[in-house]
């Protein structure tokens, strides 16, 4: 594994910047800040229109023949315009687990339907009453001859308002031990007896709650063995805390600290880069980016790999969000009293980018698994050490 920090995708860059300005509407950033929507419709079907979606799936399976390093930089483009892809990222997560878990007619119906933009899945894991712990899920679902029925609640189900489908985890015997009486389904959510209601965020975001309530679904919406689905889930919860290893494009926002830091003045006429705490905490931030980076790596080269990251993913995950907490308390500190202001008051620093990445990265630590969970997994499979508690 070579994890120097080589810019693979440097020859596309120029070309997914052209794509992006001529595609891309700028107020379409803006409309996901205030709308807490963080998925553009129109940006979504340019790209299964155009092939950008299917590029590096498997051709069988609906992939097309578009370059995946220059749809890769496309991406990262996207990206940089402080546009948000969240529906691609779940969905992108939820047919890398059908490929491993599905059956045939499975695969080409549901990987196929989303690469051509028709298909856009969401997670439905969490519930009022179970966090990170997903396998004490609630959601009952009861087989009605060739059809299933489920009810139930679930929570933080973000972008369920503009998807077609919500892969669920639930509970299908409950006579079993929790990880062994789960069921996994591809569920419409067109479907009578489903409401989505709206949850707006800390960090501006909106999610949902939605419920289920007398829902019909065929056995064909099933993924996976019945009782099976804990394993199924394994498989999606990896790719869900898998990190790409991947660059974004421009200066991170440390950078623009950095240089913000460098052309600003106190009172006293010193550079506020001058304060040699302001530097220290540049350069461990920096430090920390770059050990966050190696875990992203590792983690993708492992997947590219045909193997499935779980331990890496999570300490990879484990890492990056705590040290993205601490990284955006640093930041605040060094932009000093302005730094909380909003976008609107006009004069924030940076636009009110620290204060943006602060809200936002609060949730970090829990969604896709605790902290907690995160360290359990890492101390177990990778250190070792005994189990704390008891397993169901």
């Amino acid at each position: 594994m070579d994890f120097t920090d080589v810019d693979h995708l440097a020859e596309y860059r120029q070309q997914a910047r052209e794509w992006v300005e001529r595609h891309v509407d700028p107020d379409w950033a803006e409309q996901q800040r205030t709308s807490g929507s963080y998925h553009t419709p129109a940006l979504h079907a340019l790209l299964a229109q155009q092939g950008w979606l299917g590029a590096g799936w498997p051709a069988e399976y609906g992939g097309t023949g578009n370059d995946p390093d220059l749809a890769a930089a496309l991406f990262e483009e996207i990206d940089a315009a402080g546009l948000h892809m969240d529906g691609w990222i779940t969905t992108t997560m939820i047919c890398r687990t059908i490929l491993h878990t599905a059956t045939e007619e499975q695969k080409a119906k549901i990987v196929g339907g989303a690469v051509r933009g028709e298909v856009l899945i969401v997670l439905g894991y969490t519930e009022p009453d179970s966090g990170s712990d997903v396998a004490a899920a609630k959601t009952r679902a009861e087989q009605d001859g060739e059809e299933w029925v489920i009810d139930g609640q679930k929570m933080f189900t973000s972008t369920a308002h503009m998807a077609t489908h919500v892969f669920m985890l639930t509970r299908s015997n409950p006579g079993l031990p929790k990880h062994k009486g789960l069921t996994t389904f591809l569920v419409p959510l067109d479907s009578p007896g489903v409401e989505v209601r709206p949850i707006y965020t800390l960090g501006g975001q909106r999610t949902n709650a939605t419920f289920y309530t007398g829902v019909r679904v065929p056995d064909s919406a099933r993924i996976g063995p019945v009782d099976g689905g804990w394993g199924v889930m394994h498989v999606a919860l990896v790719f869900e805390r898998s990190g790409n290893g991947g660059r974004r494009s421009g200066p991170s926002l440390p950078e623009r600290v950095a240089q913000w830091a460098q052309r600003t003045r106190r009172d006293d006429g010193t550079r506020v880069y001058d304060d040699a705490t302001v530097k220290e905490r540049l350069a461990r931030i920096a430090v920390e980016a770059e050990v966050a980076r190696l875990l992203g790596m590792r983690t993708a080269w492992v997947a590219a790999s045909g193997g499935l990251p779980g331990t890496e993913g999570s300490a990879a995950k484990l890492f990056s969000s705590e040290s993205a907490q601490r990284h955006h308390w640093d930041l605040l500190d060094i932009l000093g009293s302005e730094a909380v202001l909003n976008r609107e008051a006009g004069d924030a620093p940076l636009s009110a980018a620290v204060e943006e990445a602060f809200r936002r990265g609060v949730v970090g630590t829990i969604y896709g698994g605790s902290s907690e969970i995160m360290r359990e997994i890492v101390a177990e499979r990778v250190l070792g050490l005994p189990r704390t508690r008891a397993r169901n």
